[in-house]
């Protein structure tokens, strides 16, 4: 398609857009008196219309029931995330037993290490990608921390057991032949492959089937961190053969602020009861889990490693959005995020083009491995720009040390918020040279 930075241009591919009657369906911050251009989906999503009827629905049944709305709500609370399974396993490609909506994203991360990093004095090290989300990076070191010592022996060395993944020299990137090539160099240490799936600072897709591929062939146990993934990219992690991964559901899945996070566990795993695990009592099985069991005995699945009992207003927020999704259709999604990052790269090129000698905006998101966040640097003013921006109603998202994020998601953004982010982004680059 050939693109036009005009807003007729913008107004025809608003008008032949399938999905663009999703955006009345969520509601928007107001600044200024006037409805944002929100472009920070990828940090937290906006709230369905819908969302306060379903929490309602649990407000009212708690009024109503008391201890009995856990059997007799309407949406009964007691095998209340299996209203989000179907759903959940299309989102991810994995099989309904493979997926489980709990706790948070990295208490997640924690529980499958506990069972799926299991280090020797030979095999111990982890592979990761250079600037991950700091939380990420937090769960990974105390693990090796708590891992290296048994009973005052050093079974390792910690400080050797993290190999961080380096984009080349003057690449803010990673190519996929480089990882594979590091995940060949360490193949006979290797324990443990856990990446995001999508980079939160970059906004870069990695190739998780090419990744787990290669670290499966060596023996290495393979992770994903989904929160930019998960609602934003395709995912197929049971054909991938991914052993687990983790997410959030307050970015793109839109379930509001510290929403219930998700697990995926691969269904090879699925049986195996010999895997450590921090056991809580709603991972056991449901028949018996109310009498009270001296030995704990996993539920098949992803459900085994569930701790606690849902926490069913996140949840039910999270039907909201989740009935949504289902309802556009994740292959439709991504046809419309694909077209608008290209206009929106087509618009930021353009803006390029007139101020050249003045300033210039740098995408660092690669073409092709990318879902709908867009990372940019601007040569000169970055966080005054963005400041600006802010005050005109753009609500994207600046992270240290000069990079602005731009997610226009399929969902509710549409062709004309890019267009209009584009004219003010050219008056804030212009006032601000």
């Amino acid at each position: 398609m050939v693109f036009e930075n005009t807003q007729a241009f913008a107004d025809e591919l608003d008008k032949n857009d399938r999905l663009s009657k999703f955006r009345n369906q969520f509601l928007f911050p107001v600044i200024n008196g006037k409805q944002s251009i929100y472009f920070c989906g990828n940090s937290l999503g906006l709230q369905p219309k819908n969302t306060r009827n379903f929490i309602e629905q649990e407000l009212e049944d708690w009024k109503n029931l008391g201890v009995e709305g856990h059997m007799h709500a309407k949406h009964p609370w007691f095998p209340y995330h299996e209203f989000l399974r179907d759903a959940t396993a299309r989102l991810v490609g994995g099989l309904p037993h493979e997926v489980v909506v709990m706790n948070s994203l990295t208490a997640n991360l924690h529980f499958l290490m506990v069972s799926f990093y299991r280090p020797t004095a030979k095999r111990y090290k982890i592979i990761f990608e250079k600037g991950p989300f700091s939380s990420d990076r937090y769960a990974l070191e105390t693990q090796v921390k708590f891992h290296s010592n048994r009973g005052g022996q050093q079974l390792f060395d910690a400080s050797k057991a993290l190999i961080e993944l380096e984009p080349l020299p003057g690449e803010h990137t990673h190519r996929t032949e480089d990882i594979l090539k590091v995940i060949a160099e360490h193949a006979n240490e290797l324990a443990l492959v856990m990446i995001g799936g999508v980079n939160y600072y970059t906004g870069q897709l990695f190739d998780m089937k090419a990744i787990t591929e290669a670290a499966n062939k060596m023996g290495a146990v393979v992770g994903f961190d989904l929160a930019h993934a998960t609602g934003n990219a395709e995912l197929k992690l049971h054909e991938w053969n991914v052993d687990f991964a983790a997410w959030c559901s307050y970015k793109y899945l839109n379930a509001g602020p510290g929403a219930v996070g998700g697990a995926f566990v691969h269904d090879k795993h699925a049986n195996n009861t010999e895997l450590p695990r921090f056991a809580g009592w709603w991972g056991n099985e449901p028949d018996t889990r109310f009498t009270m069991p001296l030995d704990f005995i996993p539920k098949m699945g992803a459900d085994g490693w569930q701790v606690s009992n849902a926490p069913v207003f996140s949840m039910a927020a999270l039907r909201a959005s989740m009935e949504i999704f289902d309802e556009a259709g994740m292959n439709s999604l991504i046809e419309k995020s694909k077209s608008l990052t290209s206009y929106l790269e087509f618009i930021i090129n353009d803006i390029n083009s007139k101020c050249q000698g003045i300033n210039h905006v740098e995408i660092i998101t690669p073409p092709v491995e990318r879902g709908c966040q867009l990372s940019t640097v601007i040569s000169k003013n970055g966080k005054k720009i963005h400041d600006y921006l802010g005050s005109k109603g753009v609500i994207s998202d600046w992270r240290h040390p000069n990079v602005i994020r731009i997610a226009p998601v399929p969902l509710y953004n549409s062709f004309n918020d890019v267009y209009l982010f584009g004219e003010l982004l050219y008056k804030a680059i212009l006032e601000n040279k």
